[in-house]
């Protein structure tokens, strides 16, 4: 990316979403975020557009996606999750927005435990979701639900869905690359890298993929 482009993140005070933040800072973009507490981001940081407000309490989608070239979703919130598709009320609204707009491309990160659009989870995955991780279903249900609205109702946006195996933080384990079928779970910030280069890859488009480390 050696042009200059504006990214349009939410969920901007997330573990995967400081490391992409500052991924594109560091190479010269403009970075606009949406942050329900912005006492948590430096707003002295140079290209750093910081906007006080929250999903759930309906932002002005028009002035954020106003002149941004590429918007960015890594937002969860397990406990409002358990009983509400907050993100699947909130995607429906900006995809209009980004329309308006003229903006067409659309990251949306999910949970490696998410089913793509017409397609079941590998047994494995299945039996995880529905054991070890059965207090996240409503992130996973909420997240399908965003999907499935992206493939029946949105195919004119250059929308692509990354599934994380998400572990935790700590130094990088490698790269990871779009997969079909393994996933791998990885560090926040290798999730960030793999987000940011998925932007740019316009094979990308239109798929959920999940992601594992390269050998």
């Amino acid at each position: 990316m050696s042009i200059r482009r504006t990214f349009l993140v939410f969920g901007a005070t997330g573990q995967t979403d400081k490391h992409f933040i500052s991924l594109a800072l560091n190479d010269g973009h403009h970075v606009r975020v949406l942050a329900r507490d912005p006492a948590k981001l430096d707003s002295t940081i140079p290209n750093l557009e910081i906007h006080q407000g929250s999903i759930t309490d309906p932002p002005d989608l028009d002035r954020l996606v106003d002149g941004a070239d590429f918007v960015v979703s890594l937002l969860g919130d397990a406990q409002l999750q358990k009983t509400q598709k907050i993100n699947t009320t909130f995607v429906r609204n900006l995809v209009p927005a980004m329309r308006r707009h003229g903006v067409s491309r659309f990251l949306y990160q999910a949970g490696g435990l998410s089913a793509p659009p017409n397609r079941r989870l590998s047994p494995a995955l299945w039996a995880i979701r529905n054991t070890i991780a059965r207090g996240h279903i409503g992130q996973h249900e909420d997240n399908e639900a965003v999907m499935r609205y992206l493939a029946e109702d949105a195919m004119d946006i250059e929308w692509m869905v990354h599934r994380a195996g998400i572990g935790s933080d700590g130094p990088s384990k490698g790269v990871l690359e779009r997969s079909s079928r393994k996933v791998s779970i990885a560090t926040f910030r290798d999730c960030a890298a793999h987000n940011y280069r998925l932007l740019s890859d316009p094979t990308a488009v239109h798929t959920c993929d999940l992601s594992s480390y390269r050998k």
